[in-house]
């Protein structure tokens, strides 16, 4: 049910885009109980005029290699929950992808679970 966007800064390779959506479909399948399959995601690169960002905020200084994740997905989550998930996503963008962890910016929309059609037009998940 995650619907996830990235957006990225245009010039990073297909493995390695490919590896990010790896890293945040890992994070939601282990801490935030995702299905498994569960994965549908856009990968979209811009212009670095495309994407407008203050250089600081909240203790974080951003590079030109900023990253936008935003998820939607069903309400429920704990708080534990979602900061154990930003933190995952942090950890595994270091260790994989040599990322600093200041450029990874994560964004939750928690939505009714009525809100979603996979297909033919059912909410698969109405009650």
């Amino acid at each position: 049910m995650p619907f996830v966007r990235i957006d990225l800064k245009r010039g990073k390779s297909a493995d390695y885009r490919k590896t990010l959506g790896e890293i945040v479909y890992r994070a939601m399948l282990d801490v935030i109980n995702v299905p498994q399959n569960d994965k549908f995601q856009i990968i979209t690169e811009h212009d670095r005029g495309d994407l407008n960002y203050a250089e600081s905020y909240l203790g974080n200084s951003y590079s030109d290699d900023l990253i936008f994740i935003q998820i939607t997905l069903n309400a429920g989550r704990t708080v534990e929950m979602k900061k154990a998930f930003y933190k995952r996503i942090v950890d595994d963008f270091q260790s994989q992808l040599q990322g600093r962890p200041d450029d990874i910016f994560v964004s939750l929309v928690e939505v009714a679970k009525e809100n979603w059609s996979f297909g033919n037009g059912i909410a698969q998940y109405a009650s």
